[in-house]
């Protein structure tokens, strides 16, 4: 896959090329090694028969090029309790799927609502001290239209984002927009 657009928020492109140009030459290594294929075929009304790209395929190749290079999945497990009750609800837990000292990554082929949540997530790991920098890596525009409906976009992350100005997320994010690298197709 190619890099077509990178968004740093509030310094977080910056924080990874001064303090972990490692952990970024590596997330650009595992984005070039990663090598989409056209193998699902839809069921879709307004796509029936038509091939598309894969999410679970490039997912996986994302998590094995990622553990190949020592990223680890980060969880914290707690219970739930809210003000003026009793009520306690164990074995709740936030989770990023790829962490390298204080670099958190996550890999969102999924639906906005996800992409989203992955800044909540990135917000909290860095209010627990667990974290100095979030990289989300999204499908571009022209990618999301060769996936399954459904699939969101991050151009639509960064448009959020920009709106949202400092306020949240409140912690140093780079976004990766990536597509398919048309030398590499298959």
């Amino acid at each position: 896959m190619k890099v077509v657009y990178e968004y740093s928020h509030l310094g977080g492109a910056e924080i990874l090329q001064v303090r972990y140009p490692q952990q970024n030459a590596e997330i650009y290594e595992v984005i070039a090694a990663v090598r989409p294929r056209l193998i699902k075929v839809s069921r879709e009304k307004t796509m029936i028969g038509r091939l598309l790209y894969d999410p679970k395929d490039i997912n996986q190749q994302f998590t094995l090029a990622f553990r190949k290079r020592g990223y680890r999945e980060l969880r914290d497990t707690y219970a739930i309790t809210i003000p003026n009750s009793s009520i306690v609800i164990p074995g709740a837990f936030k989770q990023i799927d790829f962490v390298k000292d204080r670099v958190l990554v996550e890999v969102q082929l999924g639906k906005y609502a996800f992409m989203f949540y992955d800044m909540a997530k990135f917000q909290y790991f860095f209010n627990e001290n667990k974290a100095d920098v979030g990289v989300e890596i999204v499908p571009c525009h022209a990618l999301k239209k060769r996936m399954s409906t459904g699939v969101s976009y991050g151009e639509q992350l960064v448009y959020d984002i920009e709106r949202l100005k400092r306020h949240f997320p409140a912690v140093p994010v780079k976004v990766i927009l990536i597509d398919v690298d048309e030398e590499q197709e298959q």
